[in-house]
Order: structure tokens, then sequence, then C-alpha cells
């Protein structure tokens, strides 16, 4: 995960140094589709997970959408690091609070059983663990 913001933004607003100083941001926030609820950001502090509920005027429930308002300067968001990743090296969004983002671990994929797994779910699993 990243936290990310337009240099455009960030212009204006200092930078936040700690995740407890989001409170004082404008933040793009993510509303859960089934239960309505809005995300809380997560963080980690020496190895212990922590949550914090931030403000701001915007909510989306799509992240193509809260990434676009991040570039357009409007706050700061809580997303993915691969899928912002081009426009961080690009220059056109500024990540931040490294220190507390926890790293992703991974995608798991969940099937049936290990003793009559299909060819093509065994073929996909072998592609799928095969590492660049």
């Amino acid at each position: 995960m990243a936290v990310v913001g337009a240099p455009s933004y960030f212009a204006d607003h200092q930078v936040p140094r700690t995740p407890r100083e989001l409170a004082g941001h404008r933040c793009i926030n993510y509303r859960h589709v089934r239960s309505g609820g809005l995300y809380a950001w997560d963080f980690e502090e020496n190895g212990r997970p922590f949550e914090v509920r931030v403000e701001g005027r915007l909510v989306f429930n799509n992240a193509d959408l809260i990434r676009e308002a991040a570039l357009a300067g409007q706050g700061v968001a809580y997303v993915y690091e691969d899928e912002v990743m081009a426009d961080i090296d690009g220059g056109r969004l500024k990540r931040i609070l490294d220190r507390w983002c926890p790293t992703f671990p991974g995608y798991f994929l969940y099937h049936p059983s290990r003793r009559q797994t299909p060819p093509a779910l065994a073929a996909l699993i072998g592609a799928l663990r095969y590492k660049r």
C-alpha cells in the first residue's frame, strides 16, 4: 500500500510526518460497496498494525477515481502501490509515510483439493508461482 498526493497538493499543504497528522489533511476515502462503511487506512509501527480513520470531502468506491482525484491535487490517497507506480516514477504523485505503510504480502489462490487438481488448474498454479 502507499499513501500518495500530487505535488500541487503538497505545494499548499505540509507533508504529514506520521499517520496521525493525516487529521489535518484532505483525505480521499474509499467506501466499501457492500457495507457502505469507509475504509480505515492500515499502518504499522514497530511491527504492530493500527488503523487511522481519515476525513475528507471526497469519497469513492472505485480505485481509478481515487487515483484521478489524487492526481488532480484534491487530497491524499491510500492506494495499492502497483496501481500508481508509474505516476510516482513520473513525478505526478509523491509517496509519503512509507515507514508506516505495510508491505503487501501477495495474492492467495484457494482451490478445492490437492489430490484431484485438474491439469488446467495445475498449469495456472505453476504459472502464478513463477517469479521473474
